[in-house]
């Protein structure tokens, strides 16, 4: 048995929220303040068992678009379209589950190939006119105040509910049909389960470890040593640990034994002390001190985590790093609730033990979080495992803000979490194979795999990006961050959020930034993709006689004859990232025309359209200063010529055949793109290059000494106020 869907509605920002569960893990990643934790948090309120459960909904909790409605139907009339918050779980079954807590109680079809149920908890609005009458009242009242006196703000709507919520909503919980044929639930078909007094904690054990765990490495807190203690008991209360048990407690009772020997000694002054005042009569009952060691105060405040340093000696856990006790924390942990989830054997476990680990990233480097996440399925993976064969299968959702734990985890286990119109949707991302294989497409598989060995091997951070740059080299990689910081040093003052404090991921694609074309739309992340118009011509290649070749269908022989976008004989761009967005149909001059507005796209269905509230800009060389370049080592040497004639000698490594560059040279001292093509050595060399050989001028400007490319410069703009 196990939890298929969960579907909210109206809690914070799950306002129509529905997420499919994996069989074992579900990993959740998304940005900030996009549901993790609200997710969470209503299950924790609905099916919760932990002290955080008994925690009463906060007008707070309803969702913005659901109080506005709630306000406008209460002040002018009408009905709700649903009123209240609701938490629904899609639970499947099969032919070997025990349905002894389903069978007669919850399931609502015996329609043998009806293997869904549905339990949905509500906390919903009682009587919608009486609420209306009991504000009206409040209404009347605050008015009257405020007649009274002319300085009162009268109370509204918002605030006599934050007050009286409470009065006016019931908590619900129900067994709902579920319509197989139609793959959908019938709200109005269910039974009450709190009217027929039926329980849910044998059907589901819900339990978390949210993010604030109680982890410490200041020396007189002993936080995992406190765990320790916990583990215990629930080791005691199990049958399974009897024999163990058993054997500490018989230790006990032997210490018990000698102490009681060297209390006789160590009191006995103070036993002879009380005869004297006649506190005892002889031979009658006789004080004696003993020991009685509990082994579970003992546990508790005796029991120290020590670590090794090496055989000879041992250090208190206080003396860890706060990373490596969060990661024993968690096992801690984990352990603990595996043993509640175990229950006693005289009780059988829950049908659907659903755990929720919240952020385990907390204080660790990168190379713990890969550890993590590879081993925690080997420990959650045995499920709840008994001795008498009463086996459950174990539910994990973890969510996380590590792009580390992300580029670590099975691609088909994340659920990505994200903002859309003031609501948070979850997404498969298993789902985005079927959209890249499309017709049983041979290119969209490979580029599927592509990008899901790419996303998991290098570049995660992408899942949790405001905004992305792709890009296609190690030039524009390296001194991107520097022209990003030349455009907020120009912006100081100006009511622009900096680039370098926006939430941006630069992922270098090389000439492939088209295969992301799919996740980009699927993630809904704004982007920029910085690539070469590539401009070139066809030309005809003549024999030795000066007429053209042919090929054996009797066509002219074409060679393709590479030159900067301004070349009167320029005609088309080569770039498959422009083809592919803007269409394959144009020119170079079509490309040459369009202006920033024009170069916005947004996905309608499986096309790019223009538009100009668009979330992704292909840029590429424009005109500047007369000139057309075709790549981006040209376009930089057009506008900063001084610059690197200035400095030519300092650039060793980036830079050859030098001499073309100097001022004192007649022939290419003006031609950039024969620099561009002739006297580039190592690219990553050049860029560091130009980075050390930048100034800053007398107003604290850095890399003053030289420009950024107009069509680079264009596109962070864009970028930085989208």
């Amino acid at each position: 048995m196990k939890i298929i869907k969960i579907k909210v509605k109206n809690y914070r920002l799950l306002k129509d929220f529905e997420l499919d569960l994996e069989d074992e893990l579900s990993l959740i990643i998304g940005k900030n303040n996009s549901g993790k934790t609200s997710l969470l948090s209503i299950l924790d309120k609905f099916i919760g068992s932990q002290l955080s459960s008994k925690k009463p909904f906060k007008f707070e909790d309803f969702n913005s678009d659901f109080k506005d409605e709630l306000k406008n139907k209460i002040e002018l009339g009408g009905e709700l379209d649903y009123g209240g918050i609701s938490l629904k779980l899609f639970i499947e079954y099969d032919d070997t589950d025990d349905l002894s807590n389903i069978g007669n109680t919850v399931m609502m079809d015996l329609d043998p190939d009806n293997k869904t149920i549905v339990l949905a908890f509500e906390y919903k609005i009682k009587d919608l006119e009486n609420l209306r009458h009991k504000f009206n009242i409040f209404k009347v009242k605050e008015s009257q105040k405020k007649e009274l006196n002319e300085g009162y703000i009268a109370k509204d709507f918002f605030y006599f509910m934050k007050k009286n919520h409470k009065d006016y909503f019931d908590t619900h919980k129900k067994s709902v049909e579920y319509n197989n044929r139609e793959k959908k639930e019938n709200d109005d078909i269910f039974i009450d389960l709190i009217k027929e007094k039926i329980p849910i904690d044998n059907i589901i054990n819900f339990k978390f470890i949210d993010a604030k765990r109680n982890v410490s490495n200041k020396e007189p807190e002993k936080s995992l040593s406190s765990l320790s203690s916990k583990i215990y008991k629930k080791l005691e209360s199990s049958e399974e640990e009897n024999k163990t048990i058993e054997d500490f407690k018989d230790a006990l009772s032997n210490t018990d034994t000698l102490l009681d020997k060297v209390y006789e000694e160590l009191f006995g002054d103070v036993v002879d002390d009380v005869k004297l005042f006649g506190g005892v009569k002889l031979d009658d009952s006789i004080i004696k001190i003993i020991s009685t060691l509990q082994h579970k105060e003992l546990l508790d405040s005796n029991t120290t985590v020590m670590y090794s340093l090496d055989k000879s000696h041992e250090l208190p856990e206080s003396y860890n790093g706060l990373g490596y006790m969060n990661l024993i924390s968690m096992i801690f942990e984990i352990k603990i609730l595996l043993n509640e989830f175990k229950r006693e054997l005289s009780a059988k476990p829950a049908d659907i033990n659903l755990l929720f680990i919240e952020e385990p990233e907390a204080h660790t480097h990168p190379q713990m979080q890969y550890i993590f996440i590879e081993n925690i399925k080997k420990l959650i993976g045995k499920g709840i495992e008994r001795e008498d064969g009463q086996n459950r299968q174990l539910q994990t959702i973890i969510s996380t803000h590590s792009s580390h734990i992300a580029s670590k985890s099975d691609f088909n286990d994340i659920k990505y979490f994200k903002k859309e119109n003031n609501q948070v949707v979850s997404k498969n991302l298993k789902a985005l194979e079927a959209e890249y294989n499309g017709d049983n497409d041979e290119e969209g598989r490979q580029h599927f795999k592509f990008l899901k060995q790419y996303l998991t091997l290098h570049r995660a951070e992408l899942f949790f990006a405001d905004k992305a740059i792709f890009i296609e080299g190690d030039t524009e990689r390296i001194l991107l961050p520097a022209m990003m910081k030349k455009i907020d040093q120009e912006d100081i003052g100006k009511e622009h959020i900096a680039l370098l404090s926006q939430n941006i991921s630069i992922i270098e694609v090389g000439a492939y930034a088209h295969i992301f074309e799919k996740f980009i739309d699927f993630i809904g992340v704004k982007s920029l993709i910085i690539t070469d118009i590539d401009s070139y011509y066809l030309k005809t290649i003549l024999k030795d006689d000066g007429t053209p070749k042919v090929d054996d269908q009797g066509n002219e022989k074409k060679e393709t004859i590479k030159c900067p976008a301004c070349d009167a004989n320029a005609t088309n761009t080569s770039n498959g990232s422009l083809k592919f967005f803007y269409g394959n149909e144009h020119d170079l001059k079509y490309f040459i025309d369009l202006t920033i507005n024009q170069k916005k796209l947004k996905k309608d269905g499986n096309n790019w359209i223009q538009d100009e509230s668009g979330y992704l800009v292909c840029i590429y060389q424009i005109i500047e200063n007369g000139y057309n370049a075709r790549s981006f080592e040209d376009a930089f040497f057009h506008i900063n010529k001084e610059f690197f004639v200035t400095n030519i000698k300092r650039f060793s490594m980036g830079i050859k055949n030098s001499r073309y560059m100097d001022n004192g040279h007649t022939k290419y001292k003006d031609d950039v793109y024969f620099w561009a093509e002739n006297c580039v050595d190592k690219k990553t060399a050049l860029a560091m290059e130009i980075l050390l050989n930048s100034e800053t001028d007398e107003y604290g400007n850095q890399f003053s000494n030289w420009n950024t490319p107009l069509y680079i410069k264009e596109g962070l703009e864009w970028l930085r106020d989208s």
